[in-house]
């Protein structure tokens, strides 16, 4: 993978990088090949509506706040890894 085509991540975006392939268990994944800015489902890493879930659920004991399923926002939080982060530093418990 090449160092040009994918955006450097943050603090933030590493340490939510490593939960998310210790969470979904993604062996094939290196947390920081993780490209802050591809989509997270579909096309870009390939996540699922359950992996979605795990996700969350994840999320919400490492940093103390709900994802809620019903939310209208979610196509956006889950949009990249980078969306993902900027939400949780938003939201997250102090």
């Amino acid at each position: 993978m090449s160092s040009q085509t994918s955006a450097s991540q943050t603090p933030a975006e590493q340490e939510l990088a490593e939960l998310l392939v210790e969470a979904l268990n993604l062996e094939d994944v290196a947390a920081t090949d993780i490209d802050p800015e591809a989509p997270l489902f579909n096309a870009g890493l390939g996540l699922d509506s359950i992996d979605a879930l795990e996700l969350a659920l994840a999320i919400s004991k490492r940093y103390g706040f709900q994802l809620r399923s019903d939310n209208d926002d979610n196509r956006r939080i889950f949009a990249s890894l980078r969306a993902l982060s900027a939400h949780i530093e938003a939201n997250r418990a102090a």
